[in-house]
């Protein structure tokens, strides 16, 4: 037999299998083969090995196989090929045709028999026979189900992977966020997958977690929605080939997802590009941040509407980049004409940066700010004004950074770029010189261009170099931002001004103090090396020296009593206070820096009349580090109101308007962070409020804070304390130091210690004095509208004016129409072409996108009013057309284009588009002339075709109302018949029922006639009567026939009166019947007593007779009646056990089904448990990636199996009975029997007189048996009872059985004085086995003292009776107490004492001698 197999191959992988189906195979039948390569000549044979191995056995890489001979006989060569180099390849052989010949995939896992072998079918005749399989439709060729397969097939394991191998699925992954791989098995509700990189294990993963892939997995698009399976792992997937390709946006529907490069992109924001995308609509050119721009500015424009354009992400996920090409495309397109108002917008964004950005360790510009820039236009759509509202700077930055961070780029541009005569002005040197610089980052960002001298570099610049960025240079941004504070009208001294105010900070952060020796109340006063800081720092704020000195050492304060408004004293500051102020100075002096530089922009921006504008929201996106803070609390805050919004913007409204609309779209579900945002903003109970009241109190710290937050919101599934994080550094922290929130996007433990200082933002009365009486007027400016209360501290709460703006901002964004841009970043080191999937997939679950991708992969994005899409096109349409009615122009129209009716939707008011259609439609509309003439044509036809339609339907509806009028015609006729039947019924009825009723009075004669026929005397006047009736009768139905007319009443009233003539005439002949029956019955009464009479004396000497005979036989029987009661006492004892054990049975069913409920209750909340605890799992994995930390779980949520086993009602049940359980568990409190021996036990059972002593030991003695005898039982198994055996299996197995449930909880007196005997039968078994006719029966006694036996009795057939006593024979007795054997509850297994002592006696037992009975005592 030849072999050949002709192609290129990778890999080659041979075996053998056994030529069978029926057999199980688990290892491959030897075979031998010598393989002839164009290298030589290969020789293999003699192997056996399983299927596993058999991978391994031939490897021939990179070369063309010729030939393969096969030697031994009755072997099928199987094969498998990996890493095909060519479609097709040939096998020659006719074994192959046999019934288990199988062939495989790459992976070497069976698939099944060849089937279906495609057009060419080999004939199977000869030893070489050649066979052509395309491997492209091999997949195809072979349809045969999984369960089939394993029929027929002996691999069918390999067979149900291979079937799961069709299809790639994504699964999850923590580094990659999802890779590739295949499911090769399935379980109740997960899967095992193996992964396409085989360096990894199969492993698995939850049903719910695996997402099906892409065939093509190569494919990117610009929408995700047009991909075919629409998911969070085709959506990552798809951003991660579009950023390998450097193409950073993508859209979700109208949502544009835009990837921060980390490097500039040639020409994708030239003024070329901006032009590209004027006027288009979203989706016809590439996803792009100029597109949502021009969106916006149509919707705009058609809408009527001002819009708003949310621009969200991570820091240094690239918002602010995005918000300067939004303000530029803008500004570009339609501000060219509002002259200098166009340069002054697009000139703010330097300043900001400037003084609003730093470096931090996840962005080199971050802004440490929210700003929302509106951009007005006018009635024409020009560009005619602007307007920046910012929210939260971070004031803790000026005086303190972290290792790796900068303070805000001003203070370096200062340094680097100033002039040198402007440096020298201001006394500004390098960044080590100035406390407020030197503990952070001291490089400058430099370019090639930068020229620093030696002065201006820090020891860390001149030893590491300067930062590099190519967005930052401090040099260079410092002339940009000089030169744009000019275009935007300051003048020089306005300008110096503000570099003065930014050096006073520095200068006064550099006033270092000590303790005061000299001043008997601990106060500090100002270092030595300090005083030419504090001089510098009071000249430029314009304060004298001496009095700066005194605000920053000391503070007034103001009695409440003394003189008409108290006494004012001055109160020295220690040293840590000192600092504070002169931070609290500082902060003080850069936030109102700040927003005069916010407003100065605004003032300087000229303002029209302003129709709408489109704002740009550009805030800070959702942060968490290792050490959080009042600003990280209050940025996530923020962040939460926004998601709610996009929840509701996205999610929720447009659920409503297809519910509106009449759109049959499934409701999506998603999660809801309302009680997040309660917990933090409640009026009296939020964490705000709190914040506010402690702030309040004249001594508050943040220790008492956070004991009042966990106090009074401990319950808040939302809150909880630090050591639930999954962070290591976070579970270090106290109670009483921080509190942990459970945000949207996952668990963030805040630090507390400076939430009360942050929250404050006022000064001292002396340091606000200070500035408001300076001798700068620009000072004086920044301080103007401060508040000015002496005598004590002001509190401005920051928490509250945030939250007042914030509700601010969301009022406007609430009015507009909105657009959301959400910025990734796609690695944590901030550099090009690195994607870190995990990382990108937990900021698009935080940002919603997941929830979009449901809504979208159902919905309708895109939509349009009929009359909008009506004006929108009618000025390309013909006369004829343009006067159609909006939804009929809009349904001709479509119905023209033949648009496919799954890819839009008719509303009542609107048409509604899938994602991306709305774009082809447009495309449609306003392409070329001719193709328009075509279109218009089309709809001219169908508008006939619609109109002759409705013509054949009048004709149908004119001839089915002939058809009606004729068929009503002929309905009238019966209607007719029947009321003329209907009046005849109403005449004459009455009349024929009278007649009737008259009649059945008939039978009343008759009965009269009878009573009369019985009597004896007055028979002839009776008889007169009722000829009488007779006659009226007859004369009265001869009226009624005589008469047509005759009313109903009439008929009535004689009936009546001839009834009641008949029941007098009846009455009469009764009472005569009667009286004459009572005096026949009082003579036969008066015999019947005189027979009765005698019949009683005759009875009375029967009945002496009898009583003498049963008094006889009484005392005969007298015994055996006393027998008969105890028995029934005892069948009724056992009833009643068997009641009460039933109800304690209901009791435990309804128990459980009550625990059912209430898991199937708890389920919910613990999926949102499970869910809230898998993102805080991921966020805190990709912090401690960040901080090199460790991430344990040390409060893990129960899974939902573990809450139905500690519900489930078996946890319940007792295995022992409740007497045994309460003497335990009285015993075990008392005596401690675990170190007595065996024979002291027995001792103390035989001597003791302290009955709870004597019950606890006999409790320890059989619980020592029962360990005795199941050790025993393992060694010898039996079927049926023998000499040897303690108890009938009967018994033994009901006490293998569980007890039912008693309340564990009652307590049960201990039973020690009752005797109970037992019999039960059992078959010693023969020579025939258990079955055999000749087993005979044999007698099991059993006599209990309490709960345990006394005395236990066997008797064999023909064999000599066993009788054993306790404390004597234990070991051969039953050690199960009475309620473990169950028989109580055998019916007719109890019997009477005599019984027992008959049968011990008959077989020369002993007397039995009984406990002494004693109460407890302690001798």
């Amino acid at each position: 037999m030849m072999w050949i197999v002709k192609g290129t191959f990778g890999i080659l992988l041979l075996g053998a299998i056994h030529h069978t189906i029926a057999a199980d195979i688990e290892t491959l039948k030897p075979f031998s083969a010598k393989f002839t390569h164009e290298d030589g000549v290969y020789d293999i044979s003699a192997l056996r090995l399983d299927w596993f191995s058999a991978r391994n056995l031939c490897r021939i890489q990179g070369k063309d196989l010729v030939s393969i001979e096969t030697v031994s006989e009755n072997s099928a060569v199987m094969n498998a090929v990996s890493a095909m180099t060519t479609e097709s390849f040939w096998i020659s052989g006719s074994d192959l045709f046999q019934d288990d010949a199988f062939y495989w995939d790459s992976t070497g896992v069976a698939i099944g028999p060849f089937q279906n072998w495609g057009p060419d079918e080999p004939s199977g005749d000869g030893d070489c026979v050649e066979l052509n399989i395309d491997m492209n439709h091999l997949w195809n060729d072979y349809n045969c189900d999984a369960e089939k397969l394993c029929e027929e097939s002996a691999f069918s394991a390999f067979s149900t992977a291979g079937m799961f191998q069709r299809q790639k699925v994504w699964v999850p992954d923590p580094e990659h966020g999802f890779i590739m791989g295949c499911i090769v098995d399935l379980g109740l509700d997960e899967c095992t997958v193996q992964a396409f990189d085989r360096s990894r294990k199969p492993f698995v993963c939850g049903l719910d977690r695996v997402y099906p892939a892409e065939e093509d997995e190569n494919k990117e698009v610009d929408d995700n929605c047009g991909l075919m399976y629409l998911n969070e792992a085709t959506l990552l997937h798809n951003i991660k080939l579009r950023y390998s390709k450097d193409k950073i946006y993508t859209y979700v529907a109208n949502i544009l997802i835009a990837v921060n490069p980390y490097t500039e992109l040639k020409g994708l924001y030239s003024s070329e590009t901006i032009k590209k995308y004027k006027g288009k609509s979203l989706g016809t050119m590439p996803p792009h941040v100029f597109a949502i721009a021009d969106k916006a500015f149509r919707d705009m424009r058609v809408l009527k509407q001002s819009q708003s354009i949310i621009v969200s992400g991570e820091s240094g996920a690239g918002k602010t980049e995005s918000t300067k090409y939004l303000l530029r495309y803008m500004c570009d397109h339609w501000g060219s004409s509002a002259g200098p108002i166009e340069q002054k917008i697009l000139d703010a964004n330097p300043v900001l940066e400037a003084f609003g950005n730093a470096k931090t360790t996840r962005n080199n510009n971050s802004s440490r700010f929210g700003k929302f820039i509106e951009v007005h236009f006018d009635s024409k759509h020009q560009v005619v004004g602007g307007f920046i509202s910012h929210y939260l700077l971070e004031k803790s930055r000026i005086c303190m950074q972290g290792p790796e961070e900068r303070n805000y780029h001003v203070f370096y541009q200062l340094c680097a770029g100033a002039p040198e005569k402007l440096r020298q002005q201001l006394q500004l040197t390098k960044p080590d010189d100035f406390h407020y610089l030197k503990n952070g980052c001291t490089q400058y960002f430099v370019s090639s261009n930068s020229k620093l001298n030696s002065s201006q570099l820090s020891k860390a610049h001149q030893a590491k170099g300067g930062l590099r960025d190519p967005m930052l240079d401090d040099c260079n941004d410092f002339v940009e931002m000089d030169k744009a504070l000019t275009r935007l009208g300051l003048q020089e001294q306005e300008k110096f001004s503000i570099y003065s105010t930014v050096a006073a900070v520095l200068h006064l952060g550099n006033i270092s103090f000590e303790e005061n020796p000299e001043d008997t109340k601990g106060g500090c006063r100002v270092c030595a090396s300090s005083e030419k800081a504090l001089n510098l720092a009071a000249g430029l704020i314009g304060a004298d020296k001496e009095e700066l000195r005194q605000a920053l050492i000391s503070k007034v304060m103001q009695t409440s009593r003394g003189g008409l408004k108290g006494t004012v004293i001055m109160v020295p500051l220690k040293v840590y206070e000192a600092n504070n102020a002169r931070d609290a100075l500082a902060k003080a002096l850069y936030s109102r820096l700040f927003d005069y530089i916010v407003g100065r922009i605004n003032r300087s921006i000229p303002f029209k009349t302003s129709s709408h504008y489109i704002g740009v929201l550009d805030i800070a996106g959702f942060e968490y580090f290792t050490v959080n803070s009042f600003e990280q609390f209050c940025i996530n805050y923020c962040n939460e109101k926004l998601q709610q919004f996009f929840n509701q913007r996205i999610l929720k409204e447009e659920q409503t308007l297809y519910e509106k609309e009449g759109l049959n779209v499934k409701k999506i579900e998603f999660v809801d962070n309302q009680d997040c945002i309660d917990l933090i903003e409640s009026r009296g109970s939020g964490i705000f409020s709190l914040l506010d009241e402690e702030s309040k109190l004249p001594k508050s710290s943040g220790a008492h804070f956070t004991t009042e937050v966990h106090s009074r919101l401990g319950g808040h599934f939302r809150l909880a304390l630090p050591r639930a994080s999954k962070l290591r550094d976070h579970r270090e922290v106290r109670d009483d130091e921080g509190f942990l929130v459970r945000h949207f996007a996952g668990a963030v433990c805040y630090h507390t210690s400076q939430f009360i200082e942050k929250n404050n933002d006022a000064l001292h009365a002396s340091l606000e004095g200070l500035v408001q009486e300076s001798q700068n007027p620009f000072i004086q400016v920044l301080f103007s509208n401060a508040s000015q209360q002496k005598g004590k501290l002001t509190f401005i709460s920051v928490g509250s004016k945030f939250k007042t703006q914030l509700e601010e901002l969301m009022e406007k964004l609430r009015s507009t129409g909105t657009n959301f841009i959400r910025c990734i970043k796609p690695n944590i080191r901030m550099v090009d072409h690195q994607f870190e999937g995990g990382s990108i997939l937990s900021q698009l679950q935080c940002s919603g996108m997941t929830s979009v991708l449901e809504l979208m992969q159902q919905g309708f994005p895109s939509r349009a009013p009929f009359s909008e899409l009506y004006n929108m096109y009618k000025n390309y349409l013909p006369p004829k057309l343009a006067r159609l009615d909006a939804r009929m122009f809009c349904k001709a129209l479509f119905q023209a284009l033949g648009l496919n009716e799954n890819d839009f939707r008719f509303g009542l008011t609107k048409v509604f588009f899938r994602p991306g259609k709305f774009a082809e439609f447009d495309e449609i509309m306003k392409s070329d002339p001719e193709n328009l003439a075509n279109l218009v044509a089309k709809v001219q036809k169908w508008l006939i075709m619609s109109r002759w339609k409705k013509a054949q339907y009048g004709a149908l509806c004119v001839i089915k109302l002939k058809n009606k009028i004729v068929y009503r015609a002929k309905n009238l006729v019966v209607i007719q018949k029947t009321v003329r039947m209907h009046l005849c019924k109403k005449q004459h009825q009455p009349r024929y029922r009278g007649i009737s009723k008259i009649k059945s009075l008939s039978s009343m004669l008759t009965r009269m006639e009878q009573c009369i026929s019985q009597m004896k005397k007055d028979k002839d006047s009776s008889a007169a009567e009722v000829t009488k009736l007779k006659k009226d009768m007859d004369a009265a139905i001869q009226r009624i026939k005589s008469n047509p007319k005759i009313k109903p009443s009439e008929v009535s009233l004689l009936h009546t009166q001839l009834m009641n003539q008949a029941n007098t005439c009846m009455a009469s002949v009764q009472k005569r019947v009667e009286a004459q029956k009572i005096a026949e019955e009082q003579e036969r009464i008066r015999k019947l007593q005189e027979e009765m009479e005698r019949e009683r004396k005759r009875k009375d000497e029967e009945e002496r007779k009898k009583k003498e005979e049963e008094e006889t036989r009484k005392k005969n029987s007298l015994f055996k009646l006393d027998q008969l009661h105890r028995k029934s006492e005892m069948e009724a004892r056992r009833k009643i056990e068997e009641e009460e054990r039933k109800k304690l049975e209901l009791a435990d069913k309804i128990l459980a089904e009550k625990l059912q409920a209430e898991m199937e209750k708890e389920n919910s909340k613990y999926r949102e448990q499970i869910e809230q605890e898998r993102r805080d799992h991921e966020l805190a994995l990709r912090l401690a990636q960040e901080t090199h930390s460790q991430v344990e779980d040390i409060t893990p949520v129960r899974s939902l199996s573990r809450v139905a086993e500690s519900k489930s009602p078996n946890n319940y049940r007792l295995n022992r009975s409740e007497n045994v359980r309460a003497q335990q568990a009285a015993s075990k409190g008392k005596y401690d029997l675990s170190k007595w021996k065996y024979s002291e036990l027995r001792d103390t059972i035989n001597t003791s007189c302290d009955i709870e002593l004597l019950e606890a030991c006999r409790i320890e003695f059989h619980r020592r048996l029962k360990v005795y005898h199941a050790w025993k039982a393992k060694n010898k198994r039996r079927s049926t009872m023998d000499e040897n055996e303690r108890a009938p299996r009967s018994i033994m197995e009901q006490a293998s059985k569980p007890l039912v449930h008693v309340n564990s909880n009652s307590k049960v007196p201990i039973n020690t004085e009752q005797h109970r005997y037992f019999r039960i039968p059992f078959i010693r078994p023969g020579t025939g086995g258990v079955n055999d006719q000749n087993n005979k029966r044999g007698w099991w006694y059993a006599h209990f003292d309490g709960q345990y036996v006394a005395r236990q009795m066997e008797l064999h057939p023909e064999k000599q009776a066993i009788l054993l006593t306790s404390g004597v024979d234990d070991m051969q007795m039953c050690e199960l107490s009475l309620d473990e054997t169950g028989l109580t509850r055998k019916r007719g297994a109890e019997i009477l004492e005599h019984e027992f002592n008959r049968e011990w006696e008959k077989h020369g037992g002993p007397k039995y001698k009984p406990r002494a009975k004693f109460k407890n005592s302690k001798f």
